[in-house]
């Protein structure tokens, strides 16, 4: 379970990340593919309109707590 935790932890920090760096440049020179939240997902919630940065931001600070809480996961 630890170990699924990390995994799903580090790729919502690569996620986040990404989409950060495609809203700040206009476009992600490397590994585009990440951008699947930012391209479809943020952008079909209403609320978020504008916020997009500081949704992708979100997404990569959860995935440093999920990271952080995997280590109080049974192995």
């Amino acid at each position: 379970m630890r170990s699924v935790l990390q995994f799903v932890g580090v790729v919502l920090v690569a996620v986040g990340a990404s989409g950060t760096i495609d809203r700040l440049l206009g476009h992600q020179p490397i590994l585009g593919f990440l951008n699947v939240v930012n391209r479809l997902v943020i952008p079909g919630v209403d609320a978020l309109h504008g916020y997009e940065l500081y949704a992708n931001l979100a997404v990569a600070a959860l995935g440093v707590a999920v990271a952080a809480a995997a280590r109080l996961a049974p192995q």
